[in-house]
């Protein structure tokens, strides 16, 4: 698979990365099994970059460590990123903490979570209101210095807080939400992204499931899955995405591919500094979501697409309690 350049501090990783979020939460009960399977199919197929938090755990450092065990045989060749700072279901006063030595604790957990000597990618997971960005570039800067992280990145930052934290120290990718569902966030900060020689990581690619195409209502979900309770798959959005999946079917069809593929190969032509990360625990998936690193769309096929979902999709991104700040 061929590899993008993230930034220009030099950073690369493979087209398609991985997401490992649904191993543990969000998605129903954990998988580990599957889990360690997807990951060592994606690297078979080319995968190098490897993306956890210590949210996925709940504090408990279980996503870490499945990571860990699944990438332990190659860990010298691939990229391994996780994420501070998003303590939510952790602390139930406190959706954020990214105060110094909470960074420099994250830090030593994921370290040893992972059983890695060094993080390679260390994100903001969302910006704390209560703690400057400069606080937080510095201490990454330091972590990076004492060779316990590589490369330092945000995610969910706006472009001003962006400049700032690359003022301190260098930001070498930004991930944020991007797909044919959701391109509002990518619009705002690509510009500056790229002005700052920063690479984009693409999260939930896949529109959290809508677009693989294999869906249903929220109501058919179990309560601990986030489709359950996403504005998309709610009555009324749900019916008008689903029209637009079928209309991006055809398409697909038409390029022997699947929904899932052209989505990400959508994301694929919007620039050689982007990498989208599906998360899956499925062998199937991690062999489909791969494949379309080899799928090249013509401009009329991405014109299509802007017809088919000119605005993303209908419904919110998320319910209120759980929206980013910037």
């Amino acid at each position: 698979m061929q590899k993008r350049t993230l930034g220009t501090q030099g950073l690369e990783a493979a087209a398609i990365g991985y997401g490992a979020m649904g191993i543990t939460s969000a998605y129903g009960a954990a998988d580990e099994a599957g889990g360690i399977a997807a990951i060592r199919r994606a690297h078979d197929l080319g995968v190098t970059m490897f993306d956890t938090a210590e949210l996925y755990g709940m504090g408990t450092g279980s996503n870490e460590e499945i990571v860990g065990r699944a990438i332990a045989p190659f860990r010298d060749e691939v990229v391994v990123a996780t994420k501070f700072g998003w303590v939510m279901p952790l602390n139930p006063e406190k959706l954020y903490d990214s105060r110094p030595e909470n960074i420099r604790k994250v830090a030593e957990n994921s370290l040893k979570y992972l059983g890695v000597d060094v993080l390679d990618v260390f994100y903001q997971h969302r910006v704390d209101p209560d703690v400057p960005i400069e606080d937080v570039a510095g201490t990454v800067a330091e972590l990076v210095a004492e060779g316990k992280v590589k490369y330092f990145g945000l995610s969910e930052a706006a472009p001003d807080t962006i400049r700032r934290a690359h003022a301190v120290h260098p930001v070498s990718v930004l991930q944020s939400e991007f797909s044919i569902f959701e391109r509002a966030t990518a619009a705002e900060v690509l510009p500056t992204v790229r002005e700052l020689g920063i690479g984009f990581v693409a999260y939930s690619p896949l529109g959290r499931g809508f677009l693989t195409g294999d869906v249903r209502p929220a109501s058919e979900y179990a309560a601990d899955d986030m489709r359950s309770t996403d504005p998309r798959w709610q009555p009324g959005d749900y019916e008008k995405n689903l029209a637009a999946i079928d209309a991006l079917r055809d398409l697909a069809s038409s390029k022997d591919a699947t929904v899932t593929q052209l989505a990400l190969a959508w994301l694929l032509a919007q620039g050689d500094d982007i990498v989208p990360i599906p998360g899956t625990r499925s062998v199937a998936r991690v062999e489909e979501n791969s494949a379309a690193a080899d799928l090249a769309l013509a401009q009329a096929d991405l014109a299509r697409i802007d017809e088919i979902v000119p605005d993303g999709a209908f419904g919110a991104r998320y319910v209120d309690f759980v929206m980013p700040v910037g």
